[in-house]
């Protein structure tokens, strides 16, 4: 990394503990907004006259635009000030939740939440923004608290959006989704760094350069290998735990399925205890303690999913593991260009979100294919293939 430390010291500009926390709150916010509807799905479907599953369909387009927020838009805060170019996505993010609350069909609302979907890749930029300005010796820790925020936000985008959609209708609740939004862009124009990164190419120059990275550095071919496996299993489990809780013996409502969610509270705080301790002990030894940690946890759910309180630990356990190993491998990806490390960021997270749509599609097929216990037992195969990966490519990691 030394080719770098030229770069990094003219752009490390220390960042404010109090900009490092609003960033982390943005995070939260900007990341929460793909998720308020779905808990509110059938109240949406009533209201437009539509299927439930017609506007499942119009919700998937979230995804699919956050696929394309990473790849378009998280490359621009090493070009461009961030503070500009953040506070203009959470602008669009405000104009189009407000536009979510007054459609009037399906079509038209699944257009708005894929414009949704790729203005909340927002986090991904924020975190490329802390791997570039923190210092190095805290480049980890700062990272894990704006990583905390978006993992906050993944929890509270349906807890809040539930919540608010009962006590002001799905619309109502939008709108304050918008505001928010409208109020952090105008703060995000004083708080936000405008230091810009050190690209020298140009902006469609970056994008074409985002492929040939995997081919120029292995330890981004690590990273992403391994989180992509990772991410497989987490989504699989999660998924196929749905399906499971869902089917008899356990018949649960939807309600009740998602109070399990709270466990993910764990991987909030676990994503600031490992940033501090991969400054100090380094990424590789974090990911193999978060991998067995989420392994083991993984086994027992397996067996044990009608005991709800050991079924409750171990969700906290497992997230707790792969959110801890995924702040200290995203630290290694940060760490490869100091100087611009958004397109390294976006190219790693298209591996790695690609890892876990294919585990959701994967997890509650392997639940009706071949039962929860044996769901459990391939998770934790992936995650141990992530973890064997790690220790026999430890020449090409950074760390």
């Amino acid at each position: 990394m030394n080719v770098h430390s030229v770069a990094e010291t003219a752009n490390a500009t220390p960042l404010r503990g109090s900009a490092v926390w609003f960033m982390s709150l943005a995070a939260a916010l900007g990341t929460s907004t793909t998720y308020p509807l779905q808990p509110a799905i059938a109240d949406v479907a009533e209201s437009l006259g539509s299927s439930i599953a017609a506007v499942g369909l119009a919700l998937a387009c979230g995804p699919v635009g956050y696929v394309v927020g990473l790849g378009l838009l998280v490359p621009l805060v090493d070009r461009f000030s961030p503070r500009r170019v953040l506070a203009a996505q959470f602008g669009v993010l405000a104009v189009a939740l407000a536009l979510s609350a007054a459609v009037g069909n399906v079509p038209v609302l699944g257009s708005v939440i894929g414009v949704i979907g790729a203005c909340s890749a927002v986090g991904a930029g924020l975190s490329s923004v802390a791997g570039r300005l923190a210092a190095a010796r805290r480049r980890a820790t700062v990272l894990g608290i704006v990583t905390a925020g978006i993992s906050a936000g993944i929890l509270a985008g349906r807890i809040a959006g539930g919540w608010l959609a009962d006590q002001l209708g799905w619309r109502g609740m939008v709108l304050v989704f918008a505001a928010a939004c409208a109020v952090v862009a105008l703060c995000s124009l004083s708080v936000l760094p405008a230091a810009r990164g050190g690209v020298e190419h140009g902006y469609l120059a970056t994008l074409r350069s985002l492929p040939g990275l995997f081919a120029r550095h292995a330890p981004l071919r690590l990273a992403a290998l391994r989180g992509a496996l990772w991410f497989f299993g987490f989504c699989a489990l999660w998924s196929g735990l749905a399906a499971a809780l869902s089917a008899p013996p356990h018949s649960y409502s939807a309600e009740r399925i998602g109070l399990y969610a709270l466990a993910g509270l764990s991987g909030v705080l676990a994503t600031r205890v490992a940033g501090a301790w991969t400054d100090r002990v380094g990424a590789r030894r974090v990911v193999l303690v978060g991998l067995a940690l989420a392994g083991a946890a993984a086994v027992v759910i397996g067996f044990t999913l009608a005991n709800t309180v050991v079924t409750v630990v171990c969700l906290a356990l497992f997230d707790a593991g792969l959110f801890a190993a995924q702040v200290a491998n995203q630290s290694t990806v940060l760490a490869l260009d100091p100087s611009a490390p958004a397109r390294f960021n976006s190219a790693y997270m298209l591996v790695y979100f690609v890892g876990g749509s294919l585990g959701t599609a994967f997890g509650a097929t392997a639940v009706e294919w071949f039962g929860w216990p044996t769901t459990a037992v391939i998770t934790t195969a992936v995650i141990g293939a992530a973890a064997t990966i790690t220790v026999t490519a430890r020449s090409a990691d950074v760390r």
